[in-house]
């Protein structure tokens, strides 16, 4: 059996840290040095991919793309087909991510993702990565009999804006020798989001509602990753999308949905493709960004923001910029640290973590071309990210130059979309053929907003055989505030009727969830050490020793 190649090892962007397994990059999530985890290249498809790979599964197709990034000596090809299988085995559609086509004279399509045990996105990452950890976890342990030794426990910890929370918690629920702590903003998640959370009763399930934001959890999980007394008594694991393999997992429904539209489309047609993904913590735009560089035919990726816009006002301005959201007068005032309370509160974030990823790219192509060999190469692309970082720390702001910028804008650009615009777009997509009926949920309007701008902007070039593929990221039953804001009282048209949230949206799995038995730990304020000791606490309880 062949080395691990290039693209199976993995590197930490800080610059400090290289040759890591894929084993490790999964249970270590983030790195000594702070860094995130990259493969050390980005792999190439075979050379006939187009064609072997075209009439795949969803299944099939996650293993040949997966296999580029996971060496056999490290899982076997048996085993990771079972992972994979296992996985998908709980998504209620048999294409797992299915292409819709909701404006078809518009070439306009949105991509559900929300077809997982817990109806978001996340899930297509997270049921792969609780199947991930008990795997490494049970190798580990193979010969601990119970009782008998010091196994090996991971306690997984994440912050969540909604969604991450309840994907990571059915994703690791029951799972042996994992505990998971997921810290979420106290006020600032859907009922929903918060019931399908806190209703787990599960031992190994820790709920912490923290009285701040999502920045403030997430800041406190990072700096729990480098906390010298937790990281030296308990193995931690990261479960947030700066985990390289919910990136990985979800660059196959790029792959997934290019081939579904081909097989819609005339023989020999050449579409040209722009993914639009409605994002706060940029990893699933980044992984379209992957699929790119791996060869998938994207013309560009549209990164489609709400008033919380760090990352459109980068693609503006050069500046990645820590400062309140700028808010017109019709939109309200700001919220706590910054960061505005929107109608798709899973983008109210004021940093993005996986950005860091790419402006290690992006300092690698420009700052360190003249580098000697590969490895002064990834230093020096290491070291000019340490100091963007650091600016960005000490001062709010770091700021690129013009030639850095015009190097990401080769594969992206971006969109801004007010909470107003949402709520108008989820009123015409749901009264207008021939969409009517559909119901979009806030975070995929913002998409689709910003889809239906670029797509008259295109006709307006004379553009012709140009496809938008807008990323569905939740079900609409999830956000029943923002959804019913925007169609309380609107027909669906003509054989419809008035929009009936208990009848058009909520589904099944929902019924009584808000009412039954929760489990949660208020934390009253944003305190690493005060999370430390409840951290500390509740694994005492549960059994778990240091």
């Amino acid at each position: 059996m062949t080395s691990p190649t290039a693209s199976q090892k993995y590197l930490s962007t800080r610059g400090g840290s290289y040759g890591f397994t894929f084993e490790a990059a999964v249970l270590k999530g983030l790195a000594s040095d702070n860094g995130l985890f990259i493969p050390e290249a980005i792999p190439t498809p075979p050379a006939n991919w187009q064609e072997t790979w075209k009439t795949l599964s969803f299944q099939d197709l996650a293993f040949e793309v997966l296999s580029l990034y996971i060496s056999p000596l490290e899982i076997a090809a048996p085993d990771l087909r079972e992972l994979i299988t296992r996985s998908y085995s709980t998504f209620r559609h048999e294409d797992i991510t299915p292409l819709n086509t909701i404006l078809p004279d518009a070439n306009l399509h949105v991509l559900e993702l929300f077809h997982g045990p817990t109806f978001a996105f996340k899930d297509v990452a997270l049921q792969f990565l609780g199947n991930l950890f008990e795997y490494f976890l049970v190798r580990k342990n193979k010969d601990v009999n119970e009782g008998e030794g010091k196994r090996h426990h991971l306690t997984v910890i994440g912050a969540t804006s909604g969604d991450t929370g309840s994907a990571a918690i059915y994703g690791l629920r029951g799972k042996k020798d994992v505990s998971v702590f997921i810290l979420h903003p106290k006020g600032r998640v859907s009922p929903i989001q918060e019931a399908q959370m806190t209703t787990v009763l599960d031992k190994n399930v820790h709920n912490l509602s923290v009285a701040g934001t999502f920045d403030d959890c997430q800041d406190v999980v990072k700096a729990l990753f480098s906390h010298p007394e937790l990281s030296k008594s308990h193995n931690l694991g990261a479960v947030n999308s700066i985990n390289w393999a919910r990136i990985l997992s979800q660059i196959v429904y790029y792959f997934h949905s290019y081939f579904t539209l081909l097989r819609r489309l005339p023989a020999g047609s050449a579409p040209i493709i722009r993914y639009v993904v409605p994002t706060g913590n940029f990893g699933d735009v980044l992984a379209g960004y992957y699929a790119k560089k791996m060869g998938l035919p994207i013309d560009k990726l549209v990164i489609a923001t709400n008033e919380n816009d760090i990352l459109d006002r980068f693609f503006r301005t050069s500046r990645y910029e820590k400062l309140p959201v700028s808010i017109g007068e019709e939109e309200g005032s700001l919220a706590v640290g910054g960061v505005k309370a929107t109608l798709s509160p899973a983008m109210d974030i004021l940093v993005s973590s996986n950005f860091e990823r790419l402006l290690w790219y992006l300092a690698y192509e420009s700052e360190a071309s003249d580098a000697a060999d590969e490895d002064q190469k990834r230093v020096r692309a290491g070291g000019v990210l340490n100091e963007w970082m650091a600016s960005l720390k000490n001062t709010g702001t770091t700021v690129v130059s013009e030639d850095v910028l015009s190097i990401a804008k080769r594969d992206f650009t971006s969109e801004r979309v007010s909470d107003k615009q949402t709520v108008e777009t989820i009123r015409h997509i749901f009264t207008t053929p021939p969409s009517a009926p559909y119901i979009l949920d806030p975070h995929s309007a913002v998409g689709v907003t910003a889809s239906l701008r670029l797509i008259k902007a295109s006709r307006a070039a004379g553009e012709e055989n140009v496809h938008h593929i807008s990323m569905s990221t939740a079900h609409p039953a999830k956000f029943n505030h923002a959804v019913d804001l925007a169609l309380t009282g609107v027909s669906g048209g003509e054989g419809v009727g008035e929009y009936d949230f208990e009848k058009m949206v909520r589904p099944q799995e929902f019924l009584g969830l808000e009412v039954r038995e929760k489990r949660v730990r208020n934390v009253e304020r944003v305190d690493i050490e005060l999370v430390r000791q409840v951290l500390v606490e509740e694994l005492e309880q549960e059994g778990v020793g240091s």
